[in-house]
């Protein structure tokens, strides 16, 4: 990714945060020079160079620096920002908008413009230079107490004195300093916030709200919910079952009307033989011929025995059709009340997930709220 940014203006922000830091350093090397009338040796002069020179490495970090390197990207951004706007687009109700997460664009985008290990410590490092430096001061300065006479002895303790309290200057500045970066990385973070509300304000219109998105969530919510309620109507719904049952009934009543007939036709056998063999018995008793009259006993017999075997095999096979339709009937039922079992599971099921997510939604509110409150 290719930046461009306006140097100048940047090392004005970098000149104003490292002004106090450098007036207090050329106070020191005044004072070293004479021409301040404080006591400096050249030992706490170069301790404290040494922590204005890590103190601007640090500058470079400050988020008042940081904002007008922000800044100078603004076009840049704004180019790489809408494309990515355009490739994260959502159409909801025939309205096209970005999905985008612009606050997290923001950081990633600026996550190069400064590091945050160094911004972490810059506060406290300060102070603990300053600390060091005064320590090394007064070791540099120690005189030696090895001296037997008083008046070399006063001047050795005089020195030390001068020593330790030249010493000090460090300490002070490492605590200026760390006000100095404390106070202008405030300001630059307040600057931060508002120039990303800025961005995002710019392009508010072109991204979806959490508040649309969660209102869209709940109206499809309430969509499904119809098309899942009218699933079930219809499942429950008992005129599937008449439509199941007027095919099968139709296929009873041929087979009912065919068992009729066939048992007619039996039944109309058995008269005619049963006519037949009384007429043949009355034959017999009117002495007719005794021959003729057993033949027309075996015959009629054997249309009687004919005439029962087909009434028994009409049986069967009426009552194994019987079976099999009301087999199919059944299975049938069977399937229809397993889709409904099925169905009332995912009903159950859909109810949970919303009922889970609205206490969610009640309990983020209650949070909200809560931190409203305490803040207040």
């Amino acid at each position: 990714m290719s930046k461009v940014l306006n140097t100048v203006k940047c090392s004005a922000n970098l000149i104003v945060i490292s002004t106090i830091p450098a007036l207090f350093f050329a106070a020191i090397v005044l004072g070293y020079l004479g021409l301040l009338p404080i006591n400096v040796p050249i030992s706490s002069v170069v301790i404290i160079g040494i922590i204005f020179f890590i103190f601007l490495l640090f500058s470079k970090h400050n988020a008042n620096f940081s904002i007008c390197k922000m800044r100078g990207y603004k076009f840049l951004m704004e180019d790489e920002l809408k494309q990515n706007l355009e490739n994260n687009t959502l159409v909801l109700n025939r309205e096209k908008k970005s999905i985008l997460n612009i606050d997290k664009f923001l950081e990633n985008y600026y996550s190069d413009v400064r590091n945050d290990n160094f911004v972490a410590v810059a506060s406290s490092i300060f102070p603990m230079l300053g600390i060091l430096g005064t320590f090394l001061a007064i070791a540099i300065s120690m005189p030696n107490f090895s001296v037997t006479d008083s008046e070399a002895l006063d001047k050795e303790i005089t020195i030390l004195l001068s020593g330790v309290g030249s010493a000090f200057y460090a300490s002070i500045y490492g605590i200026l300093l760390s006000l100095v970066w404390t106070y202008f990385e405030k300001s630059g973070l307040s600057k931060v916030d508002k120039y990303f509300a800025l961005v995002k304000s710019s392009f508010s219109t072109y991204i979806w709200s959490e508040d649309e998105l969660k209102i869209f969530k709940y109206t499809q919510y309430g969509v499904k919910d119809n098309k899942f309620i009218e699933a079930l109507k219809e499942t429950f719904n008992l005129e599937f079952v008449q439509t199941l049952n007027e095919q099968h009934l139709t296929n009873m009543k041929e087979i009912m009307n065919e068992s009729n007939q066939n048992f007619t036709n039996i039944a109309n056998h058995l008269k005619v033989a049963s006519t037949n063999l009384t007429a043949t018995l009355k034959a017999m008793d009117t002495d007719q011929n005794a021959l003729e009259a057993r033949n027309q006993i075996e015959k009629h017999l054997k249309d009687f025995t004919h005439a029962t075997k087909e009434f028994e095999k009409n049986s069967k096979i009426f009552n194994a059709q019987l079976t099999i339709s009301l087999d199919k009937t059944f299975e049938k039922i069977d399937t229809e009340v397993g889709d409904i079992v099925v169905k009332l599971a995912d009903f159950a099921t859909h109810v949970s997930l919303q009922s889970e997510e609205v206490q969610n939604s009640i309990q983020s509110y209650h949070r909200m709220v809560t931190n409203q409150a305490r803040v207040k």
